[in-house]
């Protein structure tokens, strides 16, 4: 039983193919592609692809992008299952206000690192960053309850929006300094800054909730830009969200 997994974010559609549906099934084969060229998947990317025997996702993109992605999913006689935010799912549960309104790329990423937490060792408590067009951090507890999350604007977000409510200030890519003495420099260091001090504040906010040191996973597609500068140790992980799509296929499929 093959899986076909789908990440449908803001700026870009990724897909991995795995031989089973379950975390450590083997990918047989991945890609990337922007949201403007969502139709040249069936012709392309996926036209050499066997059959999928399930294909599973989470989007966050929106219902006519979603429309867009299931024209190109008609060549295999297959209907993609998409994740919904619950209140439980996989060993992880759902301390939202409104469990559904949770948006499901958070959640699946929760769950990814849940289910790479506990094959590690024993249960703590987690953070879960993940830094792409806006920047998530969530906080699950030892029991593998979210307890609740924050979002702030993603560093491209910042810069635009500093370059268009500021007269004058233009935004040429910078360095990250600890003290910075160019405006370059200090644009890039500002937003830098901001969201590892966002992580490290819900760091200290779960270890205080808690009573033990959480460990820290950071994935989304400007992690790597972020993990050398955050204070809080974090693990970079790439495949976060497929981790979690895996593990919810095999508790729906396998």
């Amino acid at each position: 039983m093959t899986l076909l997994a789908l990440d449908v974010g803001n700026t870009r559609l990724k897909w991995a193919l795995y031989d089973a549906p379950r975390v450590g099934g083997r990918l047989l084969a991945h890609g990337a592609q922007f949201l403007e060229n969502i139709e040249k998947l069936a012709e392309g990317d996926w036209s050499g692809l066997p059959a999928p025997t399930r294909v599973l996702g989470c989007i966050v993109a929106g219902d006519a992008v979603k429309r867009r992605v299931e024209e190109q999913l008609e060549q295999w006689d297959v209907t993609p299952q998409w994740v919904v935010s619950s209140a439980a799912e996989a060993g992880l549960s759902n301390g939202y206000d409104h469990p559904a309104r949770l948006g499901s790329d958070r959640w699946v990423a929760m769950i990814g690192a849940r289910q790479r937490l506990l094959q590690q060792g024993p249960a703590r408590p987690c953070v879960v960053v993940m830094v792409g067009t806006a920047v998530t951090v969530e906080a699950i507890d030892s029991a593998g309850r979210f307890l609740g999350g924050i979002i702030l604007p993603g560093h491209g977000i910042m810069l635009r929006a500093l370059e268009s409510g500021t007269a004058g200030l233009h935004v040429p890519t910078g360095e990250v300094r600890d003290f910075p003495t160019n405006t370059s420099d200090a644009l890039t260091s500002g937003g830098t800054f901001a969201i590892a001090g966002a992580v490290q504040r819900m760091w200290d906010n779960l270890r205080s909730h808690c009573g033990e040191d959480p460990i820290c996973y950071m994935t989304g597609g400007a992690g790597w830009k972020m993990a050398p500068s955050m204070s809080t140790p974090c693990e970079l992980v790439d495949s976060l969200i497929f981790d979690g799509l895996l593990e919810i296929a095999h508790k729906r499929f396998d």
